[in-house]
């Protein structure tokens, strides 16, 4: 729809009578704020410093340099090598700048990698690699974030607050993003990011049915964190990362179907010798910090030549275990690990949201529940 400019309005107000100069003016003011808010386009890392990767559109495309100029144009459903090649990059040899950007026309898609996204391709060179990023609207990239994140037949309050949260992360990093060339990327990261293979019928509707929703604390969307489970309880911001948030507090979980609410693992202590080197054969481990709810910290490991302190997080990543909210014994020779949750623990619990749908309570609800003191929002303008 257009609108007349100021000027005109103006022209046209005066020269009306007062009753309908009133009815203009508020027709008008009520139009401003029914229109839907601008589109949000989201800068999403899908390849990093990688040699070579395939690109290409379901439609035909227009090849762009990073000045906008038309360069050249790709055909329909054809996997092209883009590469670097001199100073810039090349596809399949066909055209070649510093920068590329593919857009698809019509109602296209492109491929980048192995897989089909919405939006349009830009191509970055970075030293003797090639970065991808696709250039995406915010609500579309929702549609595979929430499929990607959650489980698409869990209920729609699950979905809704699952696509509030990934709304509210995406444009928190986006507000406050170190890189310059993207926001997020599409791995665990930041939010799972799988482009047409993870969009459902149910997180189309989850999204649509939240268009626009995001959780706010003073104005300012949130660092709406989430996790899968949290193992009972989620923790203080201030236990996990760094300085406390009053809407990221520990709150009793509802995630006991979670299949990974509680977990073993037996591990070789070959896994950790390179962490301890030095303790000899190890004989123990003992949290030596922990959160308020249990989760490790550091660890002492103590062997027969010697004691070592290893952080939680590093010992997690070695073991590759699903939290660290866990204990450890030893044989010596191997590790038998018991541990709960799965994730950081902090803000919304999918496995949470699940329980407390099933049960009937909204989305507004559970989004309340695990950020406490956020208010759900509507987006009116860009963030």
């Amino acid at each position: 729809m257009a609108f007349p400019n100021l000027k005109s309005i103006n022209f046209i107000v005066t020269k009306l009578p007062k009753r309908k100069r009133y009815w203009l003016v508020s027709w008008v003011i009520w139009m401003a704020i029914a229109l839907p808010a601008k589109a949000i386009e989201l800068r999403v890392a899908i390849e990093k410093e990688v040699s070579s990767l395939k690109v290409g559109s379901s439609t035909t495309a227009i090849v762009r340099d990073g000045t906008g100029q038309e360069i050249g144009e790709l055909t329909p459903l054809s996997s092209l090598a883009a590469k670097p090649k001199g100073q810039g990059i090349t596809i399949n040899n066909r055209v070649k700048a510093k920068e590329l950007i593919i857009e698809p026309q019509g109602d296209g898609y492109v491929w980048i990698g192995d897989r089909w996204y919405r939006g349009r391709t830009r191509l970055i060179r970075q030293g003797n690699r090639l970065t991808a990023i696709n250039h995406v609207d915010l609500e579309h990239y929702l549609y595979s974030v929430v499929g990607a994140e959650a489980v698409s037949t869990w209920p729609l309050e699950a979905l809704k607050a699952q696509a509030v949260a990934a709304r509210s992360y995406a444009l928190y990093k986006r507000n406050t993003a170190a890189n310059s060339i993207y926001d997020v990327d599409s791995t665990v990261s930041t939010q799972v990011y799988k482009g047409l293979d993870s969009e459902y019928t149910t997180t189309h509707e989850a999204v649509d049915g939240t268009l626009g929703q995001i959780m706010t604390y003073n104005n300012q969307v949130i660092l709406a964190a989430f996790h899968s489970s949290s193992g009972g309880y989620t923790e203080n911001v201030e236990d996990i990362w760094s300085s406390p948030l009053p809407y990221l507090r520990s709150v009793v979980d509802y995630d006991h179907e979670s299949p990974v609410f509680e977990w073993q693992q037996i591990v070789p202590v070959s896994r950790i010798r390179n962490l301890v080197a030095g303790v000899g054969r190890i004989r123990g481990l003992r949290p030596e910090q922990m959160t308020p709810r249990g989760r490790v910290i550091t660890m002492r490991v103590t062997g027969d030549r010697g004691t070592a302190t290893v952080s939680g997080k590093q010992l997690r990543q070695a073991l590759d275990l699903r939290s660290t909210l866990f204990r450890v014994s030893t044989d010596g020779k191997n590790l038998r690990v018991k541990g709960r949750g799965f994730g950081h623990g902090l803000g919304l619990s999918q496995w949470g949201a699940y329980y407390l749908a099933k049960q009937g309570v909204d989305y507004h609800k559970i989004l309340a529940h695990y950020y406490q003191s956020a208010d759900l929002s509507q987006l009116e303008q860009e963030q």
